[in-house]
């Protein structure tokens, strides 16, 4: 890109430019220009303590750029999520490294945890380099305070930044690996804090921004360069250790040309998990628009129930079994914990419950996107469809090797019999719309999967059930979907009973083994999804009809790995494989996905990066992966396992 000079106030990236780095409890969004423009503190829901996506004026932000124009580009180091974003002015070549250090992970020196690190290295020439660091605590509601503490010859400078009672204490240091004429020169202002410094090729310049907590959260930073230095490498050693690759890349489900794109995708997932629970956020932002100037803005700080079987599935089969079952005894323990009439559609990562949705008027939004919001209020809605991903997780947890036990069975069971109560009722849906309740289609077909999941662990894990009754509604249930729900006229199953408008959703039903992949009325739906929802660029929409809510929206990349799916499974791979090459286009340079892209341009919306993007993407290396011959690991989605789809177009 061309950055030009410091980014002037008003101003913003295109959301593809961000890069994200976090500790499993937070993640902050670095521009490829320097600039952390959003970094919620201490954790991922938390209040924002740089919100200049939000509103470039007054949302703070903290950043490392030239003093001159300026060319940069951004990439992540291989296998790991240690951004690097290289900067190029007429005088030379500087690279800025920005990491968090993993707050579980066991380091061999005394380091902030929870805190965010700066290392500024020259590569050629000399670069001169500005320091913006401008808090703005509690989402830009209150102004900071800045107190400069005194260097003690190790560190050249530490500023306190404070807020109120309420808001955590920020420490910002510096340190550099040369003489102390070398060090930042900082300067304190009403409401930010500058520095400069130049770096040439071979020195290193440090900032550390850590919380003022207790010692083993955040200790006194590591003063040496060599401490950092260490800190660096070991977080690097973590993030590769993890992404492990597979022994034999040209036998793994996930080889071929897109093998570096799952090992990204499977990086964002784990980045996007907090380490305590191993809940994962849908995004780690709130309020980036599905439509720039609209009001189609939403926090997704928070774990959506219906994830679960997708995340889980996702991870196994990138060979991280820890990470699937810790996640679905996540949503195990909340049916232990909740009456099913109670479960919400969403959660804290903590397992908070209230997420009461409130309005930050005082932010103009990403690109006077209005209004910004933070909580959710899908919290209170119905959507009958999470009650057949609860039940599908659980069943893939009896698959992937954790035991259900009596007490678990308890709450499965009264999830099931809930289910024969209410599958038939209207509701708001997986697309969680803000208008009247309807009777959709993937609602129903989901209470149908509920209760097939129910009778087979009943069958299969010697538990008591009304099997019968169970068994009855399911037949019930499937037979009005048939008969309602599909649609001969158009030759597809729609959005909602005796309805003419398609829904995306109509792709899943042979994955979760509703229909055969070989059934005519699946073939049709593929067929229509095609002719009707998807795009010239060739992306996937989600849905036709009102929702409730004025705007457009983009197309939604899940929705486009659907598609994949379908097409791939159905024998289609041919077809398939082109789709998802030129889905996997609109990766960012750092192969991260939004939510959503524009139709027209091809950009970034809504919230980045989008967990179910990327848990899209890995899928579907995997189904394209199994029709290639290659082996996967763990079991395959029930409707996949019972699929005889074999490939017809190769060439």
């Amino acid at each position: 890109m061309t950055a030009g000079e410091l980014r002037p106030g008003g101003s913003y990236a295109p959301l593809e430019s961000y890069g994200v780095v976090g500790n499993l409890e937070t993640a902050a969004l670095v521009a490829d220009d320097g600039s952390i423009d959003w970094f919620p503190f201490p954790h991922v829901e938390s209040p924002s303590v740089f919100a200049a996506i939000l509103d470039a004026d007054r949302g703070g932000r903290f950043a490392v750029r030239p003093t001159v124009g300026f060319e940069s580009e951004q990439r992540y180091r291989e296998r790991s999520n240690v951004l690097e974003t290289t900067v190029r002015t007429a005088g030379g070549r500087a690279t800025v490294t920005d990491f968090m250090p993993v707050v579980s992970h066991d380091y061999s020196v005394r380091t902030p945890r929870r805190a965010m690190y700066r290392r500024v290295s020259g590569d050629a020439g000399e670069v001169s380099v500005r320091v913006s660091f401008a808090p703005a605590f509690d989402y830009a509601r209150t102004s900071p305070s800045f107190e400069r503490t005194d260097a003690d010859g190790r560190v050249d400078l530490t500023v306190r930044a404070t807020g109120t009672e309420n808001d955590p204490t920020l420490l910002l240091s510096g340190a550099t690996d040369g003489t102390r004429t070398d060090a930042w020169e900082f300067e304190i202002r009403d409401d930010e804090v500058r520095g400069t410094a130049t770096v040439a090729a071979g020195e290193t310049k440090w900032l550390i921004l850590s919380g003022d907590g207790p010692p083993d959260d955040a200790s006194p930073t590591p003063v040496r360069p060599a401490d950092l230095e260490t800190v660096l490498a070991e977080t690097d050693d973590y993030w590769r250790r993890w992404a492990h690759d597979c022994p034999d890349e040209s036998a793994c489900v996930f080889g071929g040309p897109w093998h570096d794109e799952v090992v990204r995708s499977g990086l964002t997932l784990k980045l996007l998990a907090h380490d305590e629970t191993g809940a994962i956020a849908a995004a780690p932002t709130t309020s980036l628009p599905e439509d720039i100037g609209g009001v189609r803005n939403w926090d997704y700080r928070y774990s959506w129930i219906r994830d679960a079987a997708f995340t889980a599935q996702a991870f196994y089969n990138l060979g991280h079994e820890d990470e699937a079952k810790v996640y679905l005894s996540w949503f195990l323990e909340l049916c232990d914990a909740t009456d099913p009439e109670n479960l919400q559609p969403l959660y804290g990562l903590h397992g908070d419950s209230d997420l009461d949705e409130r309005l930050l008027e005082h932010l103009s939004g990403y690109r006077d996107s209005a209004p910004v919001r933070v909580g959710n209020a899908a919290e209170d809605q119905l959507q009958l469809d999470i009650y057949g991903e609860i039940l599908d997780a659980v069943y893939e947890i009896s698959r992937y090797g954790l035991d259900v036990d009596e007490d678990d069975w308890e709450a499965v069971r009264a999830v099931v019999d809930y289910v024969c109560e209410v599958w038939d009722r209207p509701d708001e849906g997986i697309w969680e719309v803000r208008c009247d309740p309807q009777q959709f289609v993937y609602s129903k077909v989901m209470c149908w999967v509920g209760l097939d999941r129910g009778i087979e662990m009943l069958d299969n894990g010697g538990f008591d059930g009304p099997r019968e009754k169970w068994a009855s509604v399911r037949e019930e249930i499937r037979e009005t979907v048939l008969d309602r729900g599909y649609d001969e006229e158009i030759g597809s199953f729609a959005r909602s009973f005796d309805g003419e408008n398609l829904d995306a959703t109509g792709l899943l039903l042979p994955i979760i083994g509703f229909l055969p992949f070989d059934d005519d009325r699946v073939q049709g739906t593929i067929d229509a999804t095609i002719d009707r929802l998807v795009t010239d660029r060739g992306l996937v929409h989600r849905y036709e009809g009102e929702d409730g809510l004025p705007g457009d929206e983009g197309a939604f990349l899940l929705c486009s790995f659907w598609l994949v799916d379908a097409l791939a499974l159905s024998g289609r791979t041919g077809e398939a494989r082109d789709r998802f090459e030129s889905v996997l286009e609109y990766a960012s340079s750092v192969g991260l996905l939004a939510e959503e892209v524009d139709p027209r341009t091809g950009s970034h919306l809504g919230n980045t990066p989008q967990a179910f993007s990327h848990i899209g993407l890995v899928n579907s290396a995997l189904y394209l992966g199994r029709t290639a011959g290659r082996e996967q690991k763990g079991p395959e989605p029930k409707g996949v396992q019972e699929s005889s789809a074999v490939p017809e177009d190769e060439e």
